[in-house]
């Protein structure tokens, strides 16, 4: 049972917070639904359980993840969280088809919610708790990504490098701006209902809610096929790990360097260049040695590597491409 918990441990803490965060925004949400007819309500309920459903499955991917590798599975399970997010996604889909077709019944036959406070408190509280979520996505994409920013600097931080952080806590982040401002609009959207005679935004509400979705869907559906594919590291890993093998007295150059991301961490596979004239048994502890400085990398999980002599050539440059290209 400890190792049990043990490994539970090792599982993303943001997806695991969304899970249960949005459990009980969704049950409480589908109970005032059902009481009061809002649409706009009910599509943010339906985002919930798919938030919910979806923050559990990638939970339980990222456990599965950090398995050690196997003789059958030498490189390691990381990228099962992709296969686990791309499930999620699918979810995601068939809510978003739900929530859509539910605010074009609206708006061809508005319907009147009743029970006012009920569903301002509830939307108020759920602006609140997915709020609270988010931010603890972000603190988890600067932590993830080695940042330093506090406070509010947060946010900037977090939008500039979730690109960089792990596959679940990209999906929570990008799920939970959905959630907050969908949350946002279904409590304007009761707002606008209450002061005035005005039904057709309840159903206009409910179908942005939706198309929020389709986009969040979209989004973490692209990140994950890539990451499924095999994506090579951010330029930063890249130039991180150069300088860390660089920093060796005995390198005299790095000949080739692959860095493969693996769910959230990185496989690095290179040729390293020694200077002239050394013994193969020293050639070889200096690798072993090499290795392990790159191994001291939180975000690295496996390295290859083989040794050259130096050619006297300039082989590594940093690599000078735009991202996502």
């Amino acid at each position: 049972m400890g190792s049990f918990w043990e490994t539970l441990k090792k599982g993303n803490m943001s997806s695991a917070t969304a899970a249960l965060g949005n459990t009980g925004l969704a049950i409480v949400k589908g109970m005032a639904a059902a009481y009061s007819g809002s649409g706009a309500m009910f599509a943010s309920a339906m985002h919930s359980v798919a938030d919910a459903v979806n923050q559990g499955f990638v939970f339980f991917g990222s456990v599965l993840a950090e398995k050690k590798p196997t003789p059958r599975f030498p490189t390691g399970f990381g990228r099962v969280i992709n296969l686990f997010c791309m499930i999620a996604v699918i979810v995601v889909t068939v809510m978003a088809y739900e929530t859509i077709t539910e605010g074009w019944h609206l708006i061809k036959e508005p319907a009147h919610a009743t029970h006012f406070w009920i569903n301002f408190w509830i939307l108020f509280l759920a602006i609140v708790v997915d709020g609270y979520v988010l931010v603890k996505a972000m603190k988890e994409i600067v932590h993830e990504t080695r940042g330093t920013e506090t406070g509010l600097a947060i946010i900037p931080a977090a939008f500039r490098n979730v690109g960089r952080a792990a596959p679940p806590t990209r999906l929570v982040f990008y799920e939970d701006i959905v959630a907050t401002s969908g949350a946002l609009l279904a409590l304007i959207a009761v707002i606008i209902g209450q002061v005035s005679t005005i039904t057709l935004f309840d159903g206009i509400a409910t179908m942005l809610i939706g198309v929020l979705m389709i986009g969040v869907a979209f989004k973490v559906g692209y990140d994950n096929m890539v990451g499924l594919i095999g994506v090579a590291a951010p330029k930063e890993v890249e130039d991180r790990v150069a300088k860390i093998i660089l920093a060796d007295p005995d390198v005299t150059d790095i000949n080739k360097l692959r860095i493969v991301q693996e769910g959230r961490f990185y496989h690095v596979e290179c040729y390293v260049e020694l200077r002239s004239g050394l013994m193969l048994s020293v050639a070889d502890d200096i690798k072993y040695r090499i290795r392990d400085s790159v191994l001291t990398d939180p975000d690295i999980s496996d390295v290859t590597m083989g040794i050259l002599e130096d050619n006297g050539v300039r082989d590594w440059e940093p690599r000078k491409v735009i991202e996502g290209t």
